[in-house]
């Protein structure tokens, strides 16, 4: 069922095409968040970083250089290693970083632990290696006392460098006026008691979170150093998510049209191969790819075109034959019309009218014979078929034939009564008896009647005859409609080619065949048609109309 339904596989195929593009999505956002998270740790550090570097720069020797940082240390209460740089491997991205004065970060996600390493310019043999397991308040909070540290050797110019050291802040830095500052009373406070101030700002735009810290200025109690707005890291900013989101329906457009790309073609070669036909080129066929519905659809359109095909030759044939055969019977008419124009003789009159009433009445047999082929090749008749006791039409029709004074044998081998078949029984006698008198017509002495089911559930009449048989090479060609194998349209068995042709029209509908071969008893020919035996409920007893 699913895979003879195109449109199932289409809705399933786009469930498994957003499942794909949602995890495909899932794994985009952590790959671009695990990016974003390493550029965030590292434009968080790159400022005080070279702040601290400058920090240490200033230290005249050695010793005074590991005083500071033992220092730096306690106040950060992180560890701080002051290690040889062979012992740590670069790559090139990292050493360019440390060249341009940047620190170097390395985040350890299993146990949530960032390593940084710090390049001193006066001492390139060096690194600062600083292992943060821990960033709070009391982290935060020393950051403005290194800044501190480094605009102290700057008396009177403190904005000025501050400016200066900008471009290593990702976040802003600056110099501001206590009371410009919108701090309450509890903040200024803290900050005449020379503490440090964090303010956590909620904002609603894009920014998100942000932190501020405030540290009183050492010489100037009515200025103090503020770092930030620094924003939190946001995991799902507004830029991401649309820009995930964009492209998520992009690869979804894509895939949908990768899904109706085949149904478009498959139209699209129907329409076109309907625009051919409508041109009178009945030639085109359709390709028919799986089982599903536009399989079905150019298969019915290709058995359209065979039918609509069939038709026009047939009717073609049917011109050419019907116009031959009605000129032999209007032509003794009117010879003997013409005859009796001219003769006297009572008796012979007589005579003459019998033939030409022979001659109607053989035209009334050709238009019917016509009429009923015709209406069988049209299209699909309206059969009703009810269940039909084999033994009784096959019993009806030898009787009739009998009837006919033929002077041959006609022989029944008659099924059980039991044997039921479903047919119209109308065509199924039509049947049989086209098939009957064709056997006695070509037969020497004897026709052979008899039926009955396959045990496959095939329903089945046979007819044989002891005549001449027909040659394989002809087989075929005596089902189609006039046809003559010894091209006589005058010869003593007379008939005009069209119950052969009837009868397997007959056994198209029915959805059945019929065949030709060899008696194996008799010698002649020997005539079979199947069908199935049974089209409905055999409880039922209603008829059915197709």
């Amino acid at each position: 069922m699913f895979k003879h339904s195109i449109f199932l596989r289409i809705y399933a195929g786009l469930v498994v095409l957003v499942m794909l593009v949602a995890l495909f999505g899932y794994l985009l956002v952590q790959i671009i968040n695990y990016q974003r998270a390493q550029e965030y740790r590292e434009s968080l550090t790159d400022g005080i970083s070279y702040v601290i570097g400058e920090g240490i720069a200033r230290q005249p020797t050695k010793q005074q250089k590991l005083d500071w940082i033992s220092d730096a240390s306690d106040l950060l209460e992180l560890p701080i290693y002051y290690i040889d740089a062979s012992k740590i491997e670069l790559s090139r991205t990292e050493k360019k970083r440390l060249d341009e004065q940047k620190s170097v970060v390395r985040y350890d996600a299993e146990t949530s632990i960032a390593y940084v390493v710090i390049g001193l310019k006066d001492d390139p043999k060096h690194f600062l290696y600083i292992k943060v397991d821990k960033i709070g308040e009391r982290q935060m909070k020393a950051l403005p006392i290194f800044i501190l540290d480094y605009l102290i050797f700057y008396p009177g110019q403190e904005k000025q460098y501050v400016q200066k050291i900008q471009k290593y802040f990702s976040y802003p830095i600056n110099i501001y006026d206590v009371k410009d500052l919108n701090l309450d009373s509890e903040q200024i406070g803290r900050l005449r008691q020379d503490q440090s101030v964090m303010l956590y700002k909620d904002n609603a735009t894009i920014r998100g979170t942000t932190i501020s810290i405030i540290s009183p200025m050492p010489n100037n109690p009515m200025q103090a150093l503020v770092l930030g707005p620094v924003p939190l890291f946001n995991w799902m900013p507004f830029q991401l998510s649309a820009g995930i989101t964009l492209f998520s329906l992009f690869l979804l457009s894509l895939g949908v049209y990768g899904l109706i790309l085949p149904l478009e073609r498959k139209i699209r070669q129907v329409r076109y191969a309907l625009n051919r036909m409508k041109s009178g080129d009945l030639s085109l066929r359709v390709p028919i790819e799986g089982s599903d519905e536009m399989a079905n659809l150019a298969s019915s359109y290709n058995n359209m075109s065979d039918h609509i095909q069939r038709l026009i030759e047939a009717q073609r044939e049917l011109m050419r034959a019907v116009s031959h055969e009605l000129r032999t019977p209007v032509a003794r008419i009117r010879f003997g019309m013409e005859m009796l124009a001219e003769e006297d003789d009572y008796n012979y009159r007589i005579q003459q009218m019998e033939m030409i009433d022979r001659d109607i009445e053989a035209l009334n047999t050709l238009i019917d014979e016509i009429m009923t082929y015709a209406k069988l090749e049209q299209g699909t008749p309206s059969l009703d078929f009810e269940e039909i006791i084999l033994v009784d039409l096959l019993n009806q029709v030898a009787i009739e034939t009998e009837a006919l004074k033929t002077q041959k044998e006609i022989e029944l081998i008659p099924p059980p009564t039991y044997v039921m078949v479903d047919a119209e029984r109308r065509y199924l006698h039509r049947v049989v008896q086209n098939l009957v008198g064709n056997a006695v017509r070509y037969c020497n002495d004897k026709v052979r009647i008899s039926g009955g089911i396959h045990p496959d559930g095939h329903a089945f009449i046979c007819v044989e005859d002891d005549g001449a048989g027909i040659a394989e090479e002809d087989r075929a060609r005596v089902f189609e409609a006039f046809a003559r194998l010894d091209d006589s349209r005058t010869r003593a068995s007379g008939g005009y080619g069209l119950g052969l042709s009837i009868v397997s029209r007959i056994a198209y509908w029915f959805g059945g065949t019929i065949q030709v071969d060899e008696s194996p008893e008799l010698g002649g020919a020997r005539f079979v048609m199947q069908w199935p035996a049974k089209r409905f409920n055999e409880n039922s007893k209603k008829k059915k109309s197709i």
